[in-house]
């Protein structure tokens, strides 16, 4: 019993929840921090740190075989680069909107450049601490959701160690300062939802934060037009309460709903300003044909799948993506066992929430919020072609509202004795599951979940282990991904400083026909002194006839995450 009084009195003293709170941010920017560049750039981070520094990728030489220096002059920082430049080179060559770059632009500055290069650490951090600021942000829209600082504490916990949140964190990307603008908008909906449940009209301070909030958002993503489409069927699902409790339309066109019009109004133009950089840029459609794929055959049942992994990395992730096969069977079977153990958990919070008086109403908004997302993406999936569950980054969007609904889940966990069959106590039901939590953060960290895409270092170590003349590695360009992808390869061979004499790269440009980039390559191979090396890389064109009088690697190789190559002996 003292126990417990002394437990009481701390919980209610005026320091314990900053104290508590200091404590995820400590845990939170350590994990965020932590190896922040033992994992090499892809090419998606190598678009940021070019178009950040107010560099093009159209000066790097095509068609020709360059050295690596010349390839990483798009990563060299230059003294006259300002923010124009950033939004010049964005706007022509990718389809971005430009809020996080400038940020990025000013953020890079303030780091040295190792080898004269942009610090990947110093891009990197900008997004790390980002992260970290959502957990606070996340304890704020969990109180002003449930009233709760307990809902609040265990949202912020979930924050601070979901493996989905340190997978974005640790990436040179906007997606994190997106999340924050879409905690800012999920709190604006929140409260106008309570002004209009009291029929009292929205303060005109709310108003203008929602939009400017809302303009932001698209300033730094176009897909937070999928927050705001969920935020709009919250409003329909207001406007039928309404209807529903006074029995009448006319409810639509009182003085309550016209500030509501205006917020939609005036976001509808912010997202409209946009729209005619988005139709002249003519490196949009060629970006994102990865997920513009036709579909066939199983095809039809993948994004099932992928969906579903995303939505279990938002909760847990343990190292499925780790050399050892006995290391990723034993995380499959791990994970699948405590799936079956804690989602029965979660469902019943889920349900009492729903249940209470109290906190019914807001349950079922940030459900609509959630499912609403949910079905947006399977309906660009199945009907509009373009696959959205293929990039679990995307998924932004309603993250923030499942991480709330969590800890309103593990808030009603955590007052319960006993849990089921279990004969465990919800407390210690909260602390395993966010144990679990914390493991999966530690598993994206050293690169064992959410693995990097590209894996250049390994590429690198395989041809020095094979090739002992000089080398020329080629690839097939058609934009500035794949520029990205042999950056990657150059970087790691800078930054490596290895004796051995560096390659030589070959980006060979192919826009409608494939054999413009056979064409290059056989004129490439012709002029090269021999003996040396080709690797083909990611080269989608018919072989070259110079290629054919070279011999071929007979040995079996390993394979290289993001990069499918071939290897050429030319004597």
């Amino acid at each position: 019993m003292y126990l417990y009084k002394n437990w009481r009195s701390t919980v209610s003293a005026r320091w314990f929840h900053p104290v508590l709170l200091l404590i995820w941010l400590i845990i939170g920017i350590g994990l965020r921090l932590a190896n922040l560049t033992g994992k090499p750039p892809w090419t998606d981070e190598f678009s940021t740190l070019v178009f950040s520094l107010g560099n093009s990728f159209l000066a790097v030489p095509l068609d020709q075989a360059i050295a690596p220096d010349i390839l990483l002059q798009p990563l060299q920082p230059q003294a006259t680069a300002n923010i124009q430049d950033v939004w010049t080179h964005l706007s022509q060559e990718t389809n971005h909107p430009p809020l996080y770059f400038f940020l990025a632009h000013w953020w890079m500055q303030l780091f040295p450049t190792p080898g004269g290069l942009v610090s990947v650490w110093g891009a990197r951090s900008l997004a790390a601490i980002l992260g970290t600021v959502s957990i606070p942000a996340i304890y704020t829209l969990g109180w002003l959701t449930f009233r709760s600082r307990l809902v609040s504490h265990l949202a912020a916990a979930m924050m601070t160690v979901s493996p989905f949140g340190i997978f974005l964190a640790q990436e040179a990307r906007h997606y994190t300062l997106a999340i924050l603008w879409v905690i800012a908008s999920f709190a604006c909906l929140v409260i106008a939802t309570r002004y209009l449940l009291n029929y009292t009209q929205l303060p005109i301070y709310l108003v203008i934060s929602w939009v400017v909030i809302n303009a932001l958002g698209i300033a730094t993503h176009y897909f937070f037009a999928l927050t705001l489409i969920t935020e709009a069927l919250v409003i329909i699902f207001l406007v039928r309460h309404q209807i529903s409790n006074q029995a009448k339309w006319s409810v639509l066109f009182s003085p309550l709903w016209q500030r509501i019009y205006i917020v939609a109004a005036a976001t509808c133009v912010a997202g409209l300003v946009w729209l005619p950089v988005f139709l002249q840029n003519s490196y949009g459609s060629k970006l994102t044909e990865w997920i513009q794929e036709p579909r066939v055959g199983l095809a039809w049942i993948s994004p099932l799948f992928q969906a579903f992994a995303a939505w279990i990395t938002m909760l847990y992730l343990l190292p499925v993506e780790s050399p050892q096969i006995a290391i990723v069977i034993a995380s499959g079977v791990v994970m699948l066992i405590f799936l079956i153990w804690a989602l029965p958990i979660l469902i019943h919070g889920f349900k009492v929430q729903l249940q209470q008086p109290e906190s019914r109403f807001i349950t079922q908004i940030l459900t609509v919020l959630v499912v609403g997302a949910i079905a947006l993406f399977f309906f660009f999936t199945y009907f509009l072609g373009i696959d959205l569950t293929r990039g679990a980054r995307y998924n932004f969007v309603y993250f923030p509202a499942v991480i709330v609904l969590l800890g309103a889940s593990l808030a009603v966990c955590w007052q319960n004795e006993s849990i089921g069959r279990w004969k465990i106590t919800g407390k210690k039901a909260v602390i395993l599951i966010w144990l679990m939590g914390f493991f999966s953060a530690v598993t994206v960290v050293c690169n064992l979940g959410y693995q990097k895409y590209y894996r250049p270092d390994l590429f690198v170590q395989l041809i020095q282990q094979t090739s002992q003349v000089p080398v020329l590695i080629a690839t097939s360009q058609i934009t500035h991904v794949h520029i990205g992808e042999m950056m990657g390869v150059a970087r790691e061979f800078k930054m490596q400083n290895l004796p051995s004499p560096s390659p030589l790269f070959l980006l060979a440009h192919q826009d409608q026909d494939p054999n413009t980039s056979t064409t290059a390559l056989n004129k490439t191979l012709q002029e090269l002194p021999r003996p040396f090396d080709l690797w083909l890389v990611n080269f989608h064109a018919p072989i070259a006839e110079e290629v054919k009088l070279c011999d071929a690697e007979n040995q079996n190789l390993p394979a290289i995450n993001g990069y499918v190559y071939e290897l050429y002996h030319c004597k």
